[in-house]
């Protein structure tokens, strides 16, 4: 059976870490004397309550996960960590009810970044810093988080990390996996602090290169103003942002082997990163073209503009610097492919996964092969690595299940009166973690505060299931996860 009391415990724990985070935006309130250091100084309160209340219910328990106590204690966590962060949302008054404080706090969390908020820029300075805060946080993930800092408190830190972690392919640098997610979540902070600096030296205020440089690194996109990067109309921070997503969407343990351990070989020759490039110089190159014929654009705004999107788009970051609305509708569909294959497994983006992509392309190359050579024996090769057989068959089970949700999704929008085109764009926001739409707001007359209270708890699982990759949550609502044997 689950063991509800380890898993409480765990809860309990996180959620003081939780707790801690909220500290840091109510000195950020204090800093700009605005209305929301009350709503913090309660949300600290109550969160603290609650992670006392688990972690009490848990104090018995021995640190010795199963897989099943994995699969339970992930998705749990998640949920838990989004419902108190609704409370500075609601105790402040900025959002009025659950739905949409819940819808908002999923949102940041799983770095999706589609937000109800139709004007940023009348929150407060500590409700946006908690905003960006919540995308930072569930960037590489939470409970990954967890094994960096707390190896001790996870019994099953693998079993975890494989109900956490995204891609089909597990790369790991040390034998130890607390050790592994030290090294990245170092990588991690250290690359938003470069990006807040860089944000910082291109011209932003220290308050909006903090913020932002969170979101980046997080390919978030919460941003704290209305007109995301347009606001600042500088090429030099859209340049910036650019490749500061661009770094975020590389696997973070490539990162790491190239920066620190200077292999940059490793780089260079990977399979999937070679993918992740080729997509962004067609989809650039495409896009650019289309915009100078079209709409007249010089090259080099053509350039600037198509590039940051398409990075934008495939890191599901969702920042904009451009009204993407207006362009050619043939740009929205390459766009939409875009924010279908997202970028490295190992990163902090959503989306299907260049290596998925590679291996499904491999897959059917190795199919018309066969119909030359019945007889042929033709392994998948990524680089100098043979994939599985048992992982090309849980590619193929995940590819199903995706497009799977992506259907249902969209004609669940359509029944509850959302147009063609937006229900399909929501969807494809949602379970790829891009958060906003083709249009800068979900198509030309709609925004997510539009949509109606029971599209949005059904968007808030999707947005659940994208970040968790659909596995870790849908095994739960199989009658064989909850049988004894």
């Amino acid at each position: 059976m689950v063991n509800f009391r380890l898993i409480s415990k765990i809860i309990g724990s996180l959620l003081f870490v939780e707790a801690m985070f909220m500290v840091g935006c109510l000195i950020m309130a204090f800093v700009f004397r605005e209305d929301d250091t009350m709503a913090f100084l309660i949300s600290i309160l109550l969160t603290f309550a609650g992670a006392f209340l688990f972690h009490y219910l848990g104090q018995s328990a021995k640190n010795s996960l199963s897989r099943r106590d994995a699969y339970v204690v992930v998705t749990a966590v998640w949920i838990i960590f989004s419902a108190f962060g609704t409370l500075p949302y609601l105790i402040h008054g900025s959002i009025t009810n659950l739905t949409d404080a819940f819808f908002e706090s999923i949102s940041g969390f799983t770095t999706t970044g589609c937000s109800i908020f139709n004007d940023v820029e009348r929150l407060p300075h500590g409700m946006l810093f908690w905003r960006s805060l919540t995308q930072w946080i569930g960037g590489l993930g939470i409970v990954f988080f967890t094994i960096a800092i707390l190896p001790s408190l996870v019994g099953g830190t693998v079993k975890v990390f494989a109900a956490e972690a995204t891609g089909p392919m597990r790369s790991k640098f040390h034998p130890k996996l607390s050790t592994n997610a030290k090294w990245i979540w170092s990588v991690y902070i250290l690359l938003t602090i470069g990006c807040g600096l860089a944000y910082w030296g291109a011209g932003m205020s220290w308050f909006d290169a903090t913020n932002y440089s969170m979101t980046t690194t997080a390919t978030g996109g919460f941003s704290t103003h209305n007109d995301s990067t347009v606001f600042f109309h500088s090429a030099l921070i859209d340049y910036t942002s650019i490749l500061f997503q661009f770094l975020a969407g590389i696997n973070f343990t490539l990162l790491y082997l190239s920066v620190f351990k200077m292999r940059l070989g490793d780089m260079l020759g990977n399979s999937e990163f070679k993918f992740y490039v080729l997509c962004i110089v067609l989809a650039t190159g495409c896009i650019g073209y289309i915009l100078i014929t079209q709409l007249d654009y010089d090259f080099a705004h053509a350039l600037r503009s198509a590039l940051f999107q398409v990075v934008s788009f495939i890191t599901t970051t969702g920042l904009f610097n451009d009204n993407v609305a207006l362009w050619p509708h043939l740009t929205w569909v390459i766009l939409g492919l875009l924010m279908f294959i997202g970028a490295c497994a190992g990163s902090t983006t959503g989306g299907f996964k260049c290596i998925r992509c590679l291996m499904l392309l491999k897959v059917l190359q190795n199919e018309f092969r066969h119909i030359l050579h019945p007889n042929a024996v033709l392994p998948v090769r990524l680089g100098d690595q043979n994939v599985p057989q048992g992982k090309l068959i849980s590619l193929l089970a995940f590819f199903t299940l995706f497009v799977l949700m992506l259907i249902i999704t969209a004609a669940f929008m359509l029944m509850a009166g959302v147009d063609h085109t937006n229900a399909v764009v929501i969807a494809l926001s949602c379970m790829s973690n891009v958060g906003p739409s083709l249009a800068n707001d979900i198509g030309a007359n709609m925004s997510w505060a539009d949509l109606p209270s029971l599209s949005k708890w059904l968007l808030s699982l999707l947005m659940l299931m994208g970040r968790l990759e659909v596995m870790t949550v849908l095994v739960l609502f199989t009658r064989s996860f909850w049988k004894d044997n």
